[in-house]
């Protein structure tokens, strides 16, 4: 369904289960940064409706779930660290069309927020699958159904305001370009690192 060019080898999750505080915190941060994304969203394109609806919705889970990351940080005796760099993030975003016209950066925005949740969710799945941490474990699956539906509701949003942009193209160049950029991450404890 998400149709990554690259899954992440396996091996990432003996990274990430090395230092379980890091990868919490990590993905703490990245909860904190995909609510304020969507708040970013809303802030530029207030006159959709139903955007600025879903989106509310959809920020308003992204800090429950920062909520939730942090409630499992404290119970495990962990402190929240202070704000992690997404190096795989701003990578992404040097993708985005900052020439074009507004449409143009809008459905770009969007369709990096939709790659974003698809490698999240890709992340989520092999932990579910893979983390010796049986609480971990069955909290991962459960977001990872979330970040499914984050990622579907970004696409189409995508295609519902890219008329005249050929959006599945667009896509699919994100898509190659995601390919090769995540060849050189997956060797920390971070979500996305």
């Amino acid at each position: 369904m998400l149709h990554l060019k690259l899954e992440t080898d396996p091996r990432w999750v003996t990274i990430v289960e090395s230092n379980i505080e890091e990868i919490l915190t990590d993905h703490a941060w990245c909860e904190q940064k995909a609510a304020t994304n969507a708040i970013t969203i809303i802030t530029y394109n207030s006159e959709h409706e139903d955007l600025v609806t879903a989106l509310l919705e959809l920020a308003k889970e992204e800090l429950e779930h920062f909520q939730m990351v942090h409630n499992i940080i404290k119970k495990r005796g962990y402190t929240l660290g202070s704000e992690r760099k997404d190096h795989y993030v701003n990578q992404l975003y040097k993708f985005m069309n900052k020439g074009g016209n507004r449409q143009q950066s809008f459905v770009d925005r969007l369709l990096f927020s939709a790659m974003i949740e698809a490698r999240s969710c890709e992340r989520f799945k092999l932990l579910s699958q893979r983390i010796k941490d049986e609480e971990l474990s069955k909290f991962y699956h459960d977001l990872m159904i979330s970040e499914a539906g984050h990622y579907t509701t970004f696409i189409t949003f995508a295609r519902q305001y890219g008329k005249g942009i050929d959006v599945d193209k667009r896509w699919q160049e994100l898509v190659a370009f995601e390919g090769e950029l995540i060849k050189s991450y997956g060797k920390s404890e971070t979500i996305h690192g």
